[in-house]
């Protein structure tokens, strides 16, 4: 191969999915094909860095035009992911080997991570390791994560979706509670994702409005979660309004550190394994207060709702892959593209850029002025600051009642080093 030709790309999609990651990845492989004289051909890991690792690529290139713009409006990981944490260099260095190995193998000379701060910090040691071994490899971090937990970035592609997911169906959860609250239902416990920072909880904020007031209490992550002065907020909310509506997050924790759902078990990340603090929260509010209660766990439908996206996501998740190969091939390395709001009303974005030692391993929690004084409740200033993100429609193409979404060929790239690599 002559020593100038472009060299290909590899693109991974890592950790939770979320209703518009595939559009960042539209953004990123529609933008590579604009500038193939830069970069010859995408090449995605099957499953995450687990293709990269086992050498199990898929060459994008073999997409129609169609199939790829499709992503568009397609939920979920279009190439599979995973949870899979590469460990440091110094536990592990033969994993980084293998990769630059892989990546030399199939002349790929540049790294996309969609993903949240793990993979940012991968992506950051990949960049770094590769210039030690010869094999200089330019790599940009894409971001992606339903928590909102990245700094530097206003917000993260794929959280404004499942803010307005969570918000409608607090709205729409608390009608149904309010109709049937004289005679039955009179508590709704909403639980939602969030292990550390409680902006998908705040987003429940949003279904209660000066128009149409609903009752809402809301448990964040970073509030330790007190009995008596729930019970007694509850209480009040169904003495005066005659009905309650609860959204917790599933990382409260009460005022021994332990999370409220913690079921002793451990993730692929080593982090608890949580899940179940709705029935837990139920079960306070029958002992504590004898209201009948209803619950439902928002789990992957709040995360997979494409149905009912935000366009503002849409538009940032593909704005994002698209800047990452911009800045790629004007050879920024070790970086993440980012939004910047330039304004509220009328909402204005623009793309910027951060180092990834910024960003990995970095969480970016509620801040305290987002958070009501009783610990319950968003402020006006957070209001400010989600509207926005939930704003917009960006409707899938639907077919006899149900919205059609792409599934890809997904060619596999022949393998051309010898031997396995065991995970």
């Amino acid at each position: 191969m002559a020593k100038n030709s472009p060299k290909n790309a590899f693109y991974a999609q890592s950790g939770g999915v979320t209703a518009v990651i595939n559009a960042s990845a539209c953004g990123l492989i529609e933008t590579a094909r604009k500038h193939r004289n830069k970069i010859a051909k995408v090449y995605a890991g099957r499953n995450g860095i687990i293709g990269a690792l086992t050498e199990d690529l898929i060459d994008t290139s073999k997409e129609s035009v169609a199939a790829v713009r499709a992503l568009r409006h397609t939920p979920s990981g279009a190439f599979g992911s995973c949870r899979y944490k590469l460990k440091s260099l110094e536990q592990n260095r033969r994993e980084y080997e293998r990769l630059i190995e892989v990546f030399k193998a199939h002349n790929i000379g540049f790294f996309f991570y969609n993903g949240g701060g793990d993979s940012a910090d991968t992506c950051l040691k990949i960049s770094q390791l590769s210039e030690t071994m010869g094999y200089p490899i330019v790599a940009v971090h894409i971001p992606k994560t339903v928590d909102n937990d990245l700094p530097i970035t206003d917000n993260c592609p794929g959280f404004g979706s499942v803010a307005k997911y969570i918000a409608v169906s607090t709205r729409e959860a608390s009608f149904d509670v309010a109709s049937m609250a004289k005679t039955s239902t009179k508590v709704f416990i909403l639980e939602v994702m969030g292990r550390h920072a409680g902006w998908i909880a705040a987003a429940g904020g949003l279904a209660s409005t000066r128009d149409t007031e609903i009752p809402i209490v809301i448990l964040f992550p970073e509030v330790t979660f007190d009995r008596d002065k729930f019970l007694a907020k509850v209480d009040a909310n169904v003495k005066q309004f005659g009905y309650c509506t609860v959204v917790v997050s599933e990382g409260v924790k009460s005022a021994d550190g332990k999370f409220l759902a913690d079921q002793g078990l451990r993730d692929a990340f080593g982090h608890a394994q949580l899940g179940g603090v709705a029935p837990v929260v139920a079960s306070i509010i029958k002992e504590g207060l004898g209201l009948k209660y209803h619950w439902g766990v928002a789990d992957y439908l709040q995360r997979a709702a494409r149905h009912i996206a935000s366009k503002s996501d849409v538009d940032q998740a593909y704005a994002m892959g698209k800047a990452a190969v911009e800045l790629a091939i004007r050879g920024n390395n070790s970086v993440m593209p980012t939004i910047l709001r330039k304004s509220n009303k009328p909402y204005k974005w623009t793309v910027g850029v951060t180092p990834l030692s910024k960003v990995a391993n970095v969480e970016k929690m509620m801040p305290g002025d987002y958070i009501t004084a009783d610990g319950f409740g968003i402020t006006a200033k957070c209001r400010t600051y989600l509207e926005p993100l939930i704003k917009g429609e960006d409707y899938p193409p639907y077919k006899d009642g149900m919205p059609q979404y792409v599934r890809l060929k997904n060619a596999p790239v022949k393998k051309r080093l010898e031997g396995e690599f065991r995970i």
